[in-house]
């Protein structure tokens, strides 16, 4: 297989539309784009009730609901129709995007078919397990553990890795000893839609009039660490009357983030937008002044990524993910994870009105880096590897030992 080869590629999520996150934006997006490039791009996910594919080739697996408060449902990986259909898709590659669930089918649908897995490293799952309900420090540091073994054994099974971000392939090769077969590539972004949004319609819209907007976008979870931006955006506003913050996103920490802005004595120039479709947040992105960002735990800055589209200066914690996206004093200023620094770093925008201009032809020259096409054609590259690797019988390998066996095979669809 050469890289102008016309491929056929299984992409398994266990997330698809209508679900609004990075990983389904992601993969809509490489699909879209590799069809654009005449490969046939396959999805296998999760059912969605009430909700019809516009997409040719999406393939559903049964789900269940995983709560009432939410639209998210679980997908069961059990599906003999799909096994059925499979081998006629003569797929030359099977991508997964994530390691359990559907992950695990596409890892044995893989080795079934002979046929090449790549894997795309999206999530840190270790900085995820405080949402199992056990708090205690000794059970929390054996879940890690356990996380980081049975993301090991997963990854052996591929034939390569794919992660977002050089901070991410740093991880693997600290925390899992890999030394090879992990490319970086970040998600893409269409670049027209940031060019062709109109800064002045989305102001009148929110009423935002002559405002200051310091805007942030992402998942309202505790991790992303939201409340250190709202206390610096209050230290901020002591200094600047027409200084307001838009969030927009939701998620289980709305409520409380909402508590802390009341606390704080800015709830009013607060505004909680809520979750938006993709298709809006260039129009957003475009009609605010400074993007402010306070995550610790991005594999890529994806939503920095999308503020440089948008010509925005940043202000932001100096963490994975972000820091992979901005270099400090260019496209805008990073800092100490403390509000009080945040909160110096949006004022210093502010006051220098000369060097915006300098942040906002500098995030729209790093965008153009991330331009689809040109990624996507990196990602063929990473298939046509792949094939000749499976070919050999080479997969990835890990350099560190187990930090304790587990017999994963006891719990097929975790």
């Amino acid at each position: 297989m050469t890289i102008n080869d016309r491929l056929h590629i299984a992409h398994y999520t266990n997330f698809y539309h209508p679900i609004v996150n990075g990983v389904v934006h992601s993969v809509s997006l490489y699909r879209r784009t590799l069809t654009s490039l005449g490969h046939n791009v396959f999805v296998f996910a999760q059912h969605a009730a009430d909700y019809e594919d516009e997409e040719p080739f999406i393939f559903r697996y049964p789900a269940v609901p995983i709560s009432r408060e939410s639209d998210m449902s679980a997908a069961i990986p059990i599906a003999p129709h799909l096994d059925r259909i499979l081998p006629s898709l003569k797929l030359d590659v099977i991508h997964t995007h994530h390691p359990f669930l559907l992950g695990q089918v596409a890892a044995n649908k893989a080795e079934e078919l002979d046929i090449p897995l790549v894997f795309t490293f999206h999530t840190r799952y270790r900085d995820y397990t405080h949402y199992f309900p056990l708090p205690v420090d000794f059970v929390q540091d054996f879940i890690k553990t356990a996380v980081d073994t049975w993301m090991g054994d997963f990854m052996v099974k591929c034939h390569h890795i794919i992660v977002p971000s050089q901070s991410m392939k740093d991880i693997l090769e600290s925390g899992y000893g890999l030394v090879d077969s992990v490319t970086v590539i970040p998600t893409g972004i269409e670049l027209e839609p940031y060019q062709k949004a109109d800064r002045e319609a989305t102001r009148k819209r929110y009423r935002w009039n002559n405002n200051r907007i310091l805007i942030s976008v992402g998942r309202m979870a505790h991790e992303k660490n939201i409340e250190t931006l709202l206390k610096a955006a209050a230290i901020a506003m002591e200094h600047y009357d027409d200084l307001r913050l838009v969030l927009v996103g939701d998620g289980p920490a709305r409520n409380d983030l909402g508590v802390l802005a009341k606390k704080l004595g800015i709830a009013p120039n607060v505004k909680f937008i809520g979750k938006v479709p993709f298709k809006e947040i260039p129009s957003l992105l475009k009609a605010a002044d400074i993007f402010g960002f306070a995550s610790i735990t991005e594999t890529q800055g994806l939503v920095t990524m999308e503020a440089l589209a948008a010509g925005l200066p940043v202000a932001a914690v100096d963490a994975s993910g972000t820091r992979d996206v901005v270099t400090h004093g260019v496209e805008g200023l990073l800092t100490d994870n403390d509000p009080a620094a945040l909160a110096e770093a949006i004022c210093t925008i502010i006051d220098q009105p000369e060097r915006i201009e300098a942040f906002r032809a500098a995030a729209e020259n790093k965008a153009r880096q991330y331009d689809l096409r040109y990624l996507a054609q990196k990602m063929v590259e990473v298939y046509a590897q792949a094939k000749e690797d499976c070919r050999s019988g080479k997969k990835v390998k890990l350099i560190k030992p187990k930090l304790f066996n587990i017999d994963w095979k006891l719990f097929p669809t975790l």
